[in-house]
């Protein structure tokens, strides 16, 4: 004999808190910061690549900076993947697979593969854990650093 729980539905293609999700992305693709906020409780602690969490405050300097050296950048929304998952312990995560791509101030191209896992409580992102590999970005960005550099010692010559 079975219970009804067992029965519960654990796998969403498609919920409030993906929905969500997708809105808070599409915030970050069109550098609407306050929006983007809005779908993070003000107490969220956020993972980018660490064991140790970040503030909502923090993370919004980091992305404004990083997007900053961005002419374009944004979600490959063709080969996504979202799901919303109610866990063993009844919390609720959505996990996001996608790659960003983007093309920098200078010109370079990068495509980097990311995987979300964001847990959701009344509504809001509690907790948000961000992976990706960052070596090809931050060697871009040092490039970037390098020649912004360069060009002032040369202004400053002349």
């Amino acid at each position: 004999i079975y219970s009804c729980q067992e029965h519960q539905q654990k796998y969403f293609a498609e919920s409030d808190e993906t929905k969500s999700l997708e809105a808070g992305i599409a915030a970050y693709e069109s550098g609407d910061w306050q929006t983007w906020r809005s779908h993070f409780a003000d107490t969220a602690k956020i993972y980018v690549n660490s064991k140790e969490p970040i503030t909502l405050d923090a993370r919004a300097e980091e992305l404004k900076a990083m997007t900053g050296a961005f002419s374009s950048y944004g979600f490959d929304k063709e080969k996504d993947h979202m799901e919303m998952v109610i866990d063993k312990n009844d919390e609720t995560w959505v996990y996001y697979w996608a790659t960003h791509n983007g093309s920098m101030a200078n010109g370079t191209k990068l495509s980097i593969p990311v995987h979300l896992a964001v847990q959701f409580k009344d509504g809001k992102i509690t907790e948000e854990h961000i992976y990706f590999d960052g070596t090809e970005m931050n060697a871009a960005l040092s490039a970037m650093q390098a020649e912004a550099t360069e060009e002032t010692e040369v202004t400053e010559e002349q």
